[in-house]
């Protein structure tokens, strides 16, 4: 039984559900799965949940600064290298995947492959240079040139490269010279019998008609200030005091976040519920009447896969959203799109849907059935379990995943 080892720095699985997918691929295909990552809240150091055993150590944040991304790379590639080891001890590993961001773990990939011949593939989920471009738009340029280096030499270290879309694929073979045959589309496809619309519950609404939801991280570069601020102008502005907010998630601007709320006196209006267990998702995002993908566009977001926008769709909510490139392929006829980055239009986006009960379920009933037709985990599988037929058996190149 082939071993595979996945890398993870920026999520606990199985929190991360992209990764969580995977690995309940591979072990339907036959795998043997371990993962290293950080710990969740509560996560034991070690467990074996569903045949994967997940290695985890304590995450260390010192901050958004520029030193303090370092710093917080630094110790989670010491301390990844350490957990890989010790998981290699149960025998050795076939496959390394490592996951973005950031680009650092192909020096491990190349031990592995010196020791055992394990072959490297690279789950591509983020643009690491143009995540340093949007955290600090105004920064040196010397981190962007690093993180380019960083990002090409795990292309070019990669025996295999999975790309969440087409933008991120045109990156690998275009920016950074990986031959087309060698990369992957495997988008990130929500799975539709586990995320479906249940019965409301109305009391989520907390006393108001209706109910605007977010999940997501809550970093600079994700627009929940935007959600607080469009917010206000519905609350204050457009007088509208029947739309209550709920914002699921957590992230380095959290603290921030909910001072704003209060600066904008909306303490009754917008709930933060820090990251919530599945349940209690399900539950929001069925009582919802609309999802809010706030994401600005910037140069990562316009090309990136915003994965909460397929879940609301999954859940049959239309989606409010700027008008992004990626996140017009991902909600297609579900969205409805903003001008980039206003505010104030995106507070009327919002009100106008809420007013406009056909429309919504209209929308609601579009992105379902996209999800169930086209972006569903279920059709995105086949190609991911591809790449590692190709790489554990030699055989032909993997398809291309549809949507």
């Amino acid at each position: 039984m082939t071993r595979v080892l996945i890398i993870v720095q920026n999520l606990p699985v199985p929190f991360d559900r992209r990764v969580w997918l995977e690995c309940q691929a591979l072990v339907s295909a036959g795998y043997q799965v371990a993962v290293v990552c950080p710990k969740g809240d509560g996560d034991p150091a070690y467990e074996v949940v569903d045949t994967v055993a997940l290695y985890k150590y304590r995450p260390y944040a010192p901050g958004g600064s520029k030193l303090g991304f370092v710093t917080e790379y630094a110790y989670s590639f010491f301390a990844t290298a350490w957990l890989t080891l010790r998981a290699r001890r149960s025998g050795r590993f076939g496959v390394i995947q490592a996951c973005n961001p950031p680009d650092i773990f192909w020096p491990i990939a190349l031990l592995l492959g010196a020791l055992d011949r394990t072959r490297f593939v690279f789950d591509h989920h983020d643009l690491s240079p143009e995540l340093y471009e949007s955290r600090f738009p105004d920064g040196p340029r010397l981190p962007y040139t690093m993180l380019r280096a960083l990002e090409r030499r795990t292309h070019r270290t990669a025996d295999h490269v999975i790309a969440t879309n087409d933008s991120y694929r045109d990156v690998a073979v275009t920016r950074n010279g990986k031959p087309a045959s060698d990369v992957t589309v495997v988008r990130t496809g929500p799975d539709p019998q586990r995320l479906r619309r249940g019965p409301a519950h109305p009391e989520l609404r907390r006393d108001r008609r209706f109910l605007a939801a977010y999940i997501g991280v809550m970093g600079p570069q994700d627009g929940v200030d935007i959600v607080v601020q469009a917010a206000g102008i519905v609350v204050h502005q457009l007088r509208r005091d029947d739309i209550a907010f709920t914002l699921i998630g957590s992230g380095d601007c959290f603290a921030d976040l909910v001072a704003l709320r209060d600066e904008l006196c909306l303490a009754g209006h917008v709930e933060f519920t820090g990251r919530a267990p599945d349940e209690l998702v399900a539950r929001i995002l069925s009582t919802a009447d609309v999802g809010l993908s706030p994401d600005p566009k910037n140069p990562l977001n316009d090309v990136s896969t915003m994965n909460k926008t397929m879940e609301y769709m999954a859940f049959e909510l239309p989606v409010v959203a700027f008008d992004l490139r990626e996140t017009r392929v991902s909600a297609g006829d579900a969205g409805v799109y903003v001008e980039p980055n206003d505010v104030e239009k995106y507070a009327a986006a919002i009100v106008e849907l809420m007013d406009d009960e056909p429309r919504r379920s209209r929308l609601g009933k579009l992105g379902r059935a996209r999800v169930e037709q086209e972006l569903a985990w279920s059709h995105q599988q086949r190609a991911y379990l591809g790449v590692y037929q190709r790489l554990t058996s030699g055989g032909a190149p993997p398809a291309q995943a549809g949507g």
